[in-house]
């Protein structure tokens, strides 16, 4: 805690281009600790959190959709941080971390003191940027995983979780992570007593750690191969029944090994690797619409041995089918066999 009236002080750094609900979720997130809910429950409110919103140059900022909103001071104004939680920017670094420069140095700085520095989303790219990520565990969201990997690869990417802590560094996946990570911090810093009692006056779930079932890519890359565009599409229209190579070598009129290596190039996958994606990505589909049994959903998707359709699904999603169907499985489905 801090001397200035137990109030543990919080920046939230916006930026511009960037996603403001990660910043406004986290205010709330700190704000409402130790106070909404005591008042809710008829007694005294008792604050955790001083939160200071800044941007880099103390202008108000504008979000990716043109939303407007005003800091309370530029980061150089900021005197005390027991926490620095940075916002999520666009999913490019190269085209907006020059235009804040300015900000990767504040962070070490910060950091340095002994102040515990988070980011969320593409926001990790500040503190990876920054160095302060080499060597250590992070997160980011799943679909600029790829990109942080190549321009990061001292990280230790962790894109299963969807919180990361090391050494003082706090990284949050996607967009909706921010206000995990908020209430992680809040747990964190001041008991889980409190931070429950902040999820249930903002009516929020408690810290997930995993964003596994998100991280689900489309199963083609772009390209501009016509022919395995069309092999694409026969494997989408046959995905339940067993394909060999050699049917889809004679459906597009070309060698095996020449379809194995054009497919490779165009798609990122093997054909084989190609179908599992597939068939995985029907049987999600049957589970968020309620399917009862899971042994089914193999059957259907085209998988007769149940144990290896398990064992696919959770390689590629990180949970069992019927885990995935708990956790993802649309509020209002009705469930099907």
């Amino acid at each position: 805690m801090t001397e200035n009236g137990g109030l543990l002080d919080v920046t939230i750094v916006l930026v511009n281009g960037g996603y403001i609900s990660t910043a406004v979720g986290p205010i709330e997130v700190f704000s409402s600790a130790g106070a909404m809910w005591n008042e809710m429950s008829g007694r005294n409110p008792n604050p955790c959190f001083r939160v200071t919103m800044a941007s880099i140059d103390g202008a108000p900022v504008k979000s990716a959709y043109g939303l407007r909103i005003a800091p309370d001071a530029a980061i150089d104004e900021v005197d005390e941080a027991d926490v620095v939680f940075v916002s999520a920017t666009g999913s490019l670094p190269s085209e907006w971390m020059q235009r804040h420069r300015r900000l990767l140095r504040w962070l070490e700085e910060w950091h340095k003191r002994g102040t515990m520095v988070a980011g969320v989303c593409s926001g990790v790219a500040f503190l990876a940027e920054a160095g302060l990520l080499d060597g250590r565990r992070a997160t980011t969201h799943w679909g600029v995983a790829d990109g942080f990997r190549k321009r990061y690869p001292r990280v230790d990417w962790r894109t299963d979780m969807l919180i990361t802590e090391d050494g003082g560094l706090f990284c949050g996946g996607g967009v909706n992570a921010a206000t995990d990570l908020s209430l992680y911090l809040v747990s964190r810093l001041c008991g889980r007593e409190v931070a429950v009692d902040c999820a249930k006056a903002l009516i929020l779930d408690m810290p997930r750690l995993h964003q596994s079932g998100y991280a689900f890519l489309p199963t083609s890359r772009p390209h501009s191969d016509v022919k395995i565009r069309e092999v694409e599409e026969y494997l989408h229209g046959n995905f339940r029944r067993n394909i060999t190579i050699d049917e889809l070598a004679a459906h597009a009129g070309m060698s095996a090994r020449n379809l194995v290596r054009r497919f490779k190039a165009a798609t990122g996958s093997q054909p084989g690797a190609y179908l599992q994606e597939v068939r995985v990505a029907a049987a999600r589909q049957l589970l968020e619409a309620g399917a009862r049994s899971v042994q089914n959903v193999g059957v259907r998707v085209g998988y007769e041995d149940s144990a290896f359709f398990r064992r696919v699904f959770k390689r590629r999603c990180g949970l069992t089918p019927a885990a995935y169907r708990e956790r993802f499985r649309l509020r209002h489905a009705s469930p099907s066999n």
